[in-house]
């Protein structure tokens, strides 16, 4: 996978637009969202009060253990809101853009406009929070605690939210990719080495062949691509339950 600080490969470019671009990540993740559109539906198709298809069963799982996961997180007031459905599509989100990498797709999460986007989005809401909690003179107060002195030191800790949290989810997941490449060209250049000593045919032409990049690489990836991303959608949707319901809970 190539990895980007910058952004995916550009698809179409067009001057006569204003210099548009349609980027990979744009394009998997429109995918990534049709899908998941498309299961949601297929899953509240024709819904029963008294549900006996699997696939209502399962969506009824779902919304209850998103819904407890907030509870749990920002407090009852909370379970029966439109965060709900917020954290469980970014949890489905961020989980399908980094698992699109299992299918050979560019992983959306592996650039860093991507989470920096959903991280700016989150520290508005966190911003938000805390105006409609305190007031726009609570909000502003609190940069002044515990000195006024504090002031640059509490707006630099304002400003590292996003950074961090966009940071450390593009991290892991680019540095899961970047690692297993690694260890893939390694374990190439290994094979060559160690084959290219036998003698003959036979060690020219087994020495082209990558065999001990069998098997470690592909565990690597699996870890990287399946569990780390999974994990990482979890932790992004944790850290925003947590600013965001310590946000609301200041003026408490």
């Amino acid at each position: 996978m190539d990895i980007d600080i910058s952004g995916a490969r550009i698809l179409i470019q067009i001057p006569e637009l204003g210099g548009f671009m349609l980027t990979e990540t744009v394009v998997v993740t429109w995918v990534v969202m049709l899908v998941l559109v498309l299961c949601c539906r297929f899953m509240t198709k024709n819904l029963q009060v008294h549900p006996t298809q699997k696939r209502q069963i399962v969506a009824e799982w779902l919304v209850t253990s998103v819904r407890d996961l907030v509870q749990t997180n920002m407090g009852a007031r909370y379970a029966d809101t439109w965060y709900v459905p917020f954290i469980g599509a970014m949890f489905a989100l961020s989980a399908g853009c980094s698992l699109s990498s299992l299918v050979g797709a560019y992983a959306p999460t592996s650039d860093l406009s991507t989470v920096l986007g959903w991280a700016l989005f989150v520290f508005a809401l966190i911003t938000w929070t805390k105006i409609k909690t305190n007031g726009l003179r609570g909000y502003l107060r609190d940069f002044t605690t515990p000195i006024p002195i504090m002031t640059p030191f509490n707006i630099i800790g304002e400003i590292a939210t996003p950074v961090s949290m966009a940071f450390r989810h593009f991290g892991n997941i680019a540095s899961g990719s970047v690692i297993t490449a690694l260890v893939y060209g390694a374990l190439t250049a290994l094979s060559g080495l160690i084959l290219g000593l036998l003698p003959g045919a036979a060690g020219e032409l087994l020495s082209q062949i990558p065999v001990f990049s069998f098997g470690l690489p592909a565990i690597l990836s699996l870890y990287f691509d399946f569990f780390s991303s999974v994990l990482q959608a979890f932790i992004f949707c944790m850290l925003t339950m947590m600013y965001v319901g310590g946000a609301a809970s200041t003026g408490e």
